[in-house]
């Protein structure tokens, strides 16, 4: 997916944390602040009501805060690895991580997958830009 109008940094993320406090809502600030600090090319919207990171304007992940747990989700999650097995979903490209306060989590594999997803998407956005130009 493509948002030609990510930025640097997006208020209306800054608004959305600070609408999702508690437990969950620092689960997901910890976890898009850790897309954030991928790379000097990491730009961010906020699309359908939640924090999205993009290499340029081309998404590659997003949290989610729900009544019980929050979402890291990938745009291409279906065509990355995932050697830990931490991603669900069915759908054609999106996958996602589904965290609960609770739950143990392996935070190195998701860090990982975070750096892979990210390097996926700027591998992608980069041959893109080696077609077009």
């Amino acid at each position: 997916m493509r948002f030609p109008t990510a930025t640097a940094r997006d208020s209306r993320i800054e608004q959305w944390m600070v609408e999702h406090p508690g437990e969950l809502g620092a689960i997901a600030q910890r976890w898009f602040a850790f897309m954030r600090n991928c790379g000097d090319d990491v730009r961010e919207v906020l699309h359908d009501g939640h924090p999205t990171a993009c290499i340029g304007d081309a998404a590659f992940g997003y949290v989610n805060v729900f009544t019980a747990h929050v979402n890291v989700g990938f745009f291409r999650g279906a065509q990355i690895a995932d050697p830990a097995g931490l991603l669900e979903g069915t759908g054609k490209f999106m996958r996602h991580v589904k965290l609960r306060p609770a739950r143990e989590l392996d935070a190195i594999a998701l860090e990982q997958l975070i750096k892979v997803a990210y390097e996926d998407m700027r591998t992608r956005v980069e041959a893109e830009r080696r077609v077009h130009s």
